[in-house]
């Protein structure tokens, strides 16, 4: 008797809808909680190989909580392409800049395995600065993030 694991094919998936506020939550422990739902690891039928994940749509980004010194000592840094090129900023530059969602993008997509199975789970990455998102009639369920640990909400 042989017990096989089950695979399940890309047309098998179920995928929902997640909806995220941020406002709060260190910055870390969001993005976990983001990455594992946008792969589908929560789900007993997870298969590696395939986009078995759901969509998550984030709110209140730019109100993201940031702990310790590592709003002013942690830098993002980025090469512009030229000699020499080299830039950084830091995490408070880029919260309060035109898009701070952009920091927990960043977080995600460094936590989410890399080649094209991550570009494709990313697509179902909704992720808005304020407390507005126009994906109301999918009908996200909310999860709160907070009362999974009492340490994913600091001060």
């Amino acid at each position: 008797m042989l017990k096989t694991t089950p695979s399940i094919k890309p047309s098998e998936v179920n995928k929902g809808w997640i909806l995220i506020d941020a406002e709060g939550i260190v910055l870390g422990r969001l993005a976990v909680v983001i990455a594992n739902r946008l792969r589908g690891k929560h789900k007993p039928q997870f298969t590696p190989h395939v986009d078995c994940g759901d969509n998550v749509v984030v709110i209140n980004a730019a109100k993201v909580k940031i702990t310790g010194n590592k709003l002013d000592q942690s830098v993002f840094y980025y090469h512009t392409g030229y000699p020499g090129g080299i830039k950084g900023r830091t995490i408070r530059s880029r919260l309060e800049s035109k898009h701070p969602e952009r920091v927990l993008e960043k977080a995600v997509e460094r936590m989410i395995t890399r080649g094209p199975l991550q570009r494709l789970q990313m697509k179902h990455l909704h992720i808005y600065g304020g407390a507005e998102h126009p994906h109301a009639g999918q009908q996200p369920a909310a999860l709160d993030v907070a009362a999974l640990n009492p340490k994913n909400k600091r001060g």
